[in-house]
């Protein structure tokens, strides 16, 4: 009995302890979907808080030399309900991606509709 109950154990501990871990692509489609939903004036105080935490992000990053490398890139965040970054996610490699990555995280945008709450800054520099 005693090696049943150990072979049970031994074959379900791997399959409980394994979790999928969310990739890039699903989180930008959870942003996309969630900012979506959000309209009217939560939708303004959610554009404003983006491009508040963008515009402080990039000051923070500029005061390494991070130019240079001007490739678009996307930072997609997980929020809790009180609008805090619990995780992030990255599309490009430039060291401002990077930076700007880093910075948001444990930032607090605005308390979202729902958590958790996906949101991205997507960052271009085209014209």
């Amino acid at each position: 009995m005693h090696v049943v109950l150990s072979l049970l154990l031994l074959f379900a501990a791997p399959q409980a302890a394994t979790t999928t871990a969310m990739d890039y692509s699903e989180a930008k489609r959870l942003a996309d979907a969630d900012e979506a939903a959000v309209t009217g004036p939560a939708k303004e105080r959610l554009l404003a808080a983006q491009a508040a935490l963008l515009d402080a992000g990039v000051a923070e990053c500029n005061r390494f030399d991070l130019r240079g490398d001007v490739t678009p890139f996307v930072v997609v965040m997980q929020l809790d309900a009180q609008g805090r970054v619990q995780q992030t996610w990255r599309q490009g490699g430039s060291p401002l991606a990077i930076c700007l990555q880093r910075y948001v995280r444990g930032r607090t945008l605005v308390a979202p509709p729902k958590a958790p709450f996906h949101a991205s800054l997507e960052i271009s520099f085209d014209k």
